[in-house]
């Protein structure tokens, strides 16, 4: 079960409100996923991220075949109840994770051969085997196996890249077995706008349940990023979802909406917050600063999450310092809880009509925060 509808679209960009629904439940689109890599959430519950608001995470099909292995999770009854996540799942297939974490791998015409990061062990993904690891998940969107080319790269190079995705995109969407749920193609071509469009308009031929937009934020510039999503989009069926991988700063999200990106997903909110920076009405926060030591102010006083009702800068600054584990948790919630709020409002200004100047709040918001 796999529906998507628009209920609205702006009037002066391309930005769209909208509903996905899988066979566990509505996600209302434009949407953010948090990354659950390893089935979770880092230092937070599944009741904690369902609290904010988020009806979708995205697991890794890579990280759960190497460890419990997608068997154990499927004898114990599927990724949902494994990790007692009652909404919606998307897995990403594991392409990029067996490209940039394994320690050796070979790239073939059936697959990648490659090494565990873990312990050196050796393995084959092809694309018949990434569909059968997501469906023994249980997941409601399934990503394509896909090659991931490093920036830089040459066209020439690209070129086969795109080609070797398509025809791995093809194979998975033949190796489906399941009905219940869905699978997405994703574009590739690096920084050429014409090998976006040849790779865009093979996988349309296809045909999936939605397309994500995948090789970005991963060197170019940010005009680059923007340049190549925009033209990407325009190909792209407008009945279809489409998902932004990877990328996540707010600025960076508002202005994909802007084009039409109805999906996103980025390890920034929580790793960002594991590493002392926040994100505030007001821009960044770096917490582990000397001036927050006698700050008796919360992170943003605009916030109503559970840290900054509770704890000061000052005590935070503290935790951090002293490298308590709380700090952890206290300061992925409040980083998540802002991308909670940042969706919120992408959705209502589209729903008012004032996603214009939403746009632009956010779009001027950058850089350390003075306060």
């Amino acid at each position: 079960m796999f529906t998507f509808e628009i209920h609205k679209k702006d009037e002066s960009t391309n930005a769209r409100l909208g509903q996905i629904t899988t066979a566990h439940g509505v996600v209302d689109t434009p949407a953010f996923m948090p990354v659950a890599t390893q089935a979770t959430v880092k230092s937070l519950s599944p009741e904690e991220i369902q609290e904010m608001g988020f009806q979708m995470i995205i697991s890794n099909a890579y990280h759960l075949y190497l460890r419990p292995s997608h068997k154990t999770v499927e004898k114990l009854g599927g990724l949902h109840k494994f990790m007692s996540w009652n909404k919606s799942i998307t897995t990403d297939s594991g392409g990029y994770q067996v490209l940039s974490l394994s320690k050796t791998r070979k790239i073939k015409e059936d697959g990648i051969l490659f090494r565990s990061h873990l312990d050196g062990s050796e393995h084959m993904f092809t694309p018949k085997k990434c569909i059968e690891i997501q469906e023994s998940l249980g997941v409601d969107i399934m990503m394509c196996l896909d090659e991931c080319p490093p920036y830089p790269s040459t066209f020439e190079y690209m070129r086969k890249s795109i080609d070797l995705t398509t025809r791995w995109a093809k194979l998975c969407k033949e190796s489906k077995k399941r009905t219940d749920n869905a699978i997405f193609g994703i574009v590739q071509g690096g920084v050429f706008n014409e090998l976006r469009e040849k790779s865009a308009a093979d996988l349309i031929d296809i045909d999936f349940d939605g397309y994500a937009v995948g090789g970005l934020g991963i060197g170019e510039d940010q005009q680059n990023t923007y340049e190549i999503t925009e033209n990407t989009l325009r190909i792209l069926p407008l009945d279809k979802p489409r998902y932004l991988m990877g990328l996540g700063k707010p600025e960076d999200i508002v202005t994909a909406v802007s084009m039409g990106v109805d999906l996103f997903d980025c390890v920034i909110p929580t790793r960002n917050a594991r590493n002392g920076t926040l994100f505030t009405s007001r821009g960044k926060l770096v917490i582990k600063n000397a001036r927050f030591a006698e700050d008796e102010r919360p992170i943003d006083e605009g916030c109503e999450c559970y840290t900054c009702r509770t704890f000061s800068r000052a005590y935070l600054r503290h935790l951090y310092i002293a490298k308590e584990t709380l700090v952890l948790r206290l300061l992925t919630i409040h980083n998540l809880y802002y991308y909670a709020g940042l969706m919120k409002g992408i959705r209502g200004s589209i729903k008012s009509g004032d996603f214009p100047n939403y746009l632009s709040r956010v779009q001027s918001i950058g850089g350390e925060t003075e306060n």
